[in-house]
């Protein structure tokens, strides 16, 4: 199953916001717009086309006719069968508009759908809603004023503002979509940070059990040693994949377990040492203070190590998540991002206030409890799902 496919099937709550959001704000402006205002984009739509084909005259001899009549190509107005026939020429109205990138990719809407004039009111709305979702207040504001840019006095329908919406997001995300990198000196440190419960030792121990079918030697340490169920959970992901997990008594230095794996996984000749620390609140001073001098442990082993700093985020904790991302990367230097419970009652918009903010690398996404849940980030598809937009 596609990235795409299982976060519309889980559909986490930021796609349903804005999903139903923009249905309800447009079919609100399009109940209050006044009849005139249809024929005003008339100039707009097909500029080019000739006298001929630029009245309206074919459809409105219908009783009904659609409010972007003036897209129909000049071919079905000619046969006298297309007045009694109504639902040929409204059918037909969206093909004759010259598609966009967009409009390639994705499915194209009849032409009949409710309408909303892009304004000052729809725009405040919009981010309105867009806040609402997660985005944050500068986020949205800055979507919102690029989408005005190119929109502005036109009327959209919901699926438009949709595919507009999905391609800013899109492009703010294209330059943080990054896999995480790998070096060829050995053994490659993987320091894995964040908060109680953000998903730290899942998401370890699946990066694991892919690295491995990869053809990679992997080591884990348990640096969790104030939490035996975390060490205990580590086990069980090693036991899957073949991985060795090295651990120490419970309440033992983090620091000293990471610089004893280093020197484990140097002797073994692996490729990764994968290091798990606590989990630590960022008001906690001692706690933020422990973390730095793990860093400052494995350096006196290697200089360059750790050579990745992941931060696993929980997409549940909102706009918390950049308060989380300045501290630790004041820490320990995060080199790249890892979001995890996308799924259920997530709310993915904050993804992209943290890739609008910081320019972090996004490395990774998890969707759920399997191996095949945590997913390599794709713009793309997440700007799709989380506006709501059908791909199919």
């Amino acid at each position: 199953m596609s990235l795409f496919c299982k976060l519309k099937e889980r559909h986490f709550k930021s796609s349903t916001k804005i999903d139903e959001g923009l249905t309800a704000l447009v079919d609100e402006g399009a109940s209050k717009a006044p009849p005139e205002t249809s024929p005003e984009i008339l100039p707009e739509t097909s500029p080019e086309l000739p006298p001929a084909t630029m009245p309206v005259t074919p459809v409105v001899a219908a009783p009904t006719p659609p409010s972007t009549a003036p897209r129909p190509a000049a071919k079905p107005a000619a046969p006298p069968s297309a007045a009694p026939e109504r639902p040929a020429p409204a059918s037909s109205a969206a093909a004759p508009d010259k598609p966009g990138l967009l409009g390639r990719l994705f499915r194209r809407e009849d032409s009949a759908a409710p309408r909303r004039l892009v304004d000052d009111a729809m725009l405040e709305d919009l981010e309105d809603l867009l806040i609402q979702a997660d985005l944050g207040v500068d986020t949205a504001s800055r979507v919102t004023a690029n989408l005005a840019e190119d929109h502005f006095g036109k009327r959209l329908s919901a699926h438009e503002i949709k595919s507009a919406l999905a391609a800013e997001i899109a492009r703010i995300m294209e330059p943080v979509a990054k896999p995480m990198p790998l070096y060829p000196s050995t053994p490659q440190v993987v320091l894995v940070v964040g908060v109680n419960g953000s998903g730290k030792t899942t998401t370890i121990g699946k990066l694991a059990s892919q690295f491995r079918a990869a053809g990679k030697s992997v080591v884990i340490a348990a640096g969790d040693t104030f939490r035996a169920a975390a060490v205990e959970q580590l086990q069980v992901w090693g036991e899957r994949a073949g991985v060795p997990v090295l651990t120490a008594p419970e309440g033992s230095d983090p620091a000293s377990l990471a610089f004893d794996a280093m020197e484990q996984a140097r002797r073994d000749g692996a490729d990764l040492l994968l290091i798990d620390t606590a989990g630590r609140l960022q008001n906690r001073q001692d706690l933020m203070e422990e973390l730095s001098k793990i860093v400052r442990v494995i350096r006196k082993k290697d200089p360059e190590a750790p050579h990745n700093t992941l931060l696993v985020l929980d997409a549940t904790t909102g706009q918390n998540a950049l308060s989380q991302v300045e501290i630790f990367r004041k820490l320990a230097d995060v080199s790249g991002l890892v979001m995890t419970k996308l799924d259920g009652t997530a709310k993915g918009g904050v993804l992209v206030a943290l890739a609008d903010k910081f320019g972090l690398p996004i490395h990774a996404i998890g969707l759920g409890e399997t191996i095949d849940d945590l997913a390599p980030f794709d713009p793309e598809e997440f700007a799709a799902a989380l506006t709501g937009l059908d791909r199919s």
